[in-house]
């Protein structure tokens, strides 16, 4: 049971708009926008929550009002002209048939977007100071460019309501242009736009009138802003107070949406948006702060990832709706199992960040372990039974083998899942050794709760022999027995260098100095050199890229880069490590650096590499040539989302998944296993 969960159920009227209950998803950009319009892929991400119980779901973090506050990057919706309507009126249909509440954030990007795309006009703001972000140097907006802005904002409001959506709130938040009236650290005008605090209110209060008197009392209007900048040049936690209070006073806003924060660059942007490094609700306090000094309702999301920290949020008088964003991309059903009592069958938020990093990156919102979310048009997130019971055959107790194991059980087949070790989990369990990534294994934890409800007969610590397999007579074998970790190409490594696996699981502990070298640029190396640091060792991590850590996302890679540098830990890019050979009762690893092939040498205590992995494929292949399907996916079909057209009258169908084919990711695995179980 959830303690408090009756807070979380009490519906909340605003205007004379009631909202089912308190939970709500902020607007975001899950990077499914085309053309400019919210269209099927993006309706029915959102319709799934609505299905999954939520109370409001907003969508369009960002969403533009005008052509030179571009909608291109990050694949966003553009609101700068009537032709959006007709998209919002069907959004509004499909939300609302399941009886939840839909909005949109509107915002003008100012300076914090790019010049060279879509229209090309110049980016704009308060004064030209460049965005570190972006990267642009903004146009100091004119009186002109104030009033069309200002008029643009009100005719987006207008179009929200002609598309039948329950209201809209203005972005303040994360750097965007009202914002960047607000900060001291970006106005410097001494017209009545700058200098004091109240002249700087000014551009947003115009704005909010002019929406106001557009779309009439009636429309709900809100505001998102952050109720502390936490940088030095920014606005302080009395300044954003002061700033929600006048909003609230004067009767602009019906509701504030507070966040703790301002993404201005890496860290900052890290920061407002906390990953698995920070404790659940850190900025909590924030509108809990303001709460004390306004009338209208106070909204809050940042690392609410479970049900039990939203309903104290709720019940205590923190917040009056808790916004649980990442927590309904893996799993948007969450309310809805909540309301029947089945609070543990829900697939918790591990704040991997994977969803937001790839938006970043120019790719679309995934779930590390969701693979249905985004993928609502072609990918369930209920499971059907399948017409024939089948005896199926897992092998792999890793994300891959156990989402196997879950859906086809769920479609009602016999399971066995062999895995070797003692525990479940397989590389997560190693990655959630490393300090700050613990919460990895939570993945692992729904799963192994989910396939145990689900009767599947789990066989730890027993090795999976063809003889075994067999002796099941399976009509499907599915093997997902992950990779192992290649020490790479470099002369001598294999005889004296080691893995992160050997130093995350203990196998080796490594002292004094250590060179560790990176070839994949993700979570694996940085996670280890801060091990190794914190143990004592003296840790120079040197990479083939440009930089450490460079394949990881935006609210990742800073903390790590902070952490490294906290620890003296020596970077070290544009390196590649050609050779290993010992001196003494030491090592000398030459490097070369790739950008001039000028050779280097460092001599350590030892030597660890991060090469990624191969797969673990012996036992595949030992049943290749029995199985009716050569071990072969048909392709064609799993896109097309059919069964796999092979005949088991006469055999087994072999299938291998995830890093058994070849070394991905977690995600890549639990896809992998979703779309060919779901058809089973």
């Amino acid at each position: 049971m959830i303690a408090n969960a009756d807070a979380l159920l009490k519906p909340l009227t605003i205007k004379g708009l009631t909202i089912r209950n308190r939970v709500m998803s902020t607007s975001h950009a899950p990077g499914y926008g085309k053309d400019g319009k919210p269209q099927e892929r993006y309706q029915l991400y959102h319709e799934e929550k609505a299905k999954g119980g939520i109370g409001l779901t907003m969508f369009g973090g960002s969403s533009s009002v005008a052509l030179d506050s571009p909608a291109a990057p990050w694949n966003q919706i553009s609101v700068a002209d009537d032709s959006v309507v007709p998209y919002f009126r069907q959004f509004s249909d499909r939300v609302h048939a399941h009886g939840a509440k839909l909005m949109i954030q509107l915002t003008h990007m100012g300076r914090r977007t790019k010049y060279d795309t879509e229209n090309w006009f110049p980016t704009l703001s308060a004064s030209p100071r460049r965005e570190p972000a972006s990267r642009t140097i903004p146009k100091e907006m004119e009186q002109e460019d104030i009033d069309r802005v200002v008029r643009d904002f009100a005719s987006a409001a207008r179009r929200c309501k002609e598309g039948g959506l329950d209201g809209c709130e203005v972005s303040a938040a994360h750097g965007h242009l009202i914002d960047q009236f607000w900060s001291p650290g970006v106005n410097q005008r001494t017209d009545k736009y700058g200098g004091s605090l109240e002249n700087r209110m000014r551009f947003g209060i115009e704005v909010l009138e002019a929406m106001r008197a557009e779309v009439g009392e009636d429309t709900i209007i809100g505001i998102r802003m952050s109720g502390d900048e936490m940088i030095a040049d920014g606005l302080s936690q009395e300044d954003c107070l002061a700033i929600a209070a006048e909003y609230a006073r004067r009767g602009l806003v019906d509701f504030l949406n507070i966040l703790g924060g301002q993404a201005r660059d890496h860290i900052a942007h890290a920061i407002s948006l906390p990953n698995m490094s920070f404790p659940v609700a850190p900025f909590l306090f924030l509108p809990s702060a303001i709460k004390r000094e306004v009338d209208v309702p106070v909204f809050h999301a940042q690392r609410v990832t479970d049900l039990a920290t939203a309903a104290r949020a709720v019940s205590e008088g923190h917040v009056d709706m808790v916004a649980m964003t990442r927590a309904h991309i893996a799993d948007p059903h969450l309310v809805k199992k909540l309301s029947e009592g089945r609070a543990d069958d829900i697939r918790q938020c591990v704040g991997a960040g994977y969803c937001i990093d790839r938006i970043y990156v120019g790719g679309d919102a995934l779930c590390i372990q969701n693979a249905a979310t985004g993928r609502e048009a072609t990918m369930p997130h209920v499971i059907a039974k399948a017409d024939v019971r089948r005896k199926v055959v897992v092998v792999g107790g890793g994300p891959a083998g156990l989402e196997a194991a879950r859906v086809a059980a769920e479609r009602g087949h016999s399971v066995v899942l062999f895995e070797r070790d003692k525990l479940a989990g397989g590389q997560i369990g190693i990655a959630a050794k490393a300090g700050w990534r613990e919460a990895l294994s939570g993945i692992t934890r729904w799963l192994v709760g989910q396939v145990t409800k689900l009767g599947v007969d789990l066989r730890f610590g027993t090795e999976a022999t063809e003889a075994a397999i067999l002796a099941e007579r399976p009509d499907i074998v599915i093997v997902a027995t992950g990779g192992s970790p290649s020490r790479g190409h470099a002369k001598g490594a294999e005889a004296h260098a080691v893995t992160t696996w050997d130093v995350l699981t203990g196998a080796v502990e490594p002292t004094g100095s250590v060179l560790l070298y990176d070839e994949m640029g993700q979570h694996n190396a940085a996670s280890t050199a801060e091990l190794l640091a914190k143990r004592g060792c003296l840790v120079e991590i040197a990479t083939h890229d440009r930089m450490v850590a460079e394949e990881v996302g935006t609210t990742n890679q800073p903390i790590h880069i902070r952490e490294l540098y906290k620890l003296d830990v020596v970077m070290t890019p544009n390196m590649e490590l050609i050779e290993i050979y010992p001196e003494g009762n030491r090592l000398v690893a030459a490097l070369r650096n790739t950008m001039t092939d000028a050779e280097e040498e460092r001599v350590v205590d030892r030597v660890v590499v991060e090469h990624g992995t191969l797969p673990v494929d012996a036992l595949y292949h030992g049943l290749k040539n029995g199985s009716v399907n050569k071990g072969q996916m048909d392709q064609g079909a799993i896109v097309r989302g059919e069964p796999q057209p092979y005949d088991l009258s006469s055999g087994y169908a072999l299938y291998r998944i995830g890093d058994a084919v070849a070394g991905r990711n977690i995600h890549a695995a639990i896809y992998d296993a979703l779309r060919l179980c779901k058809d089973l």
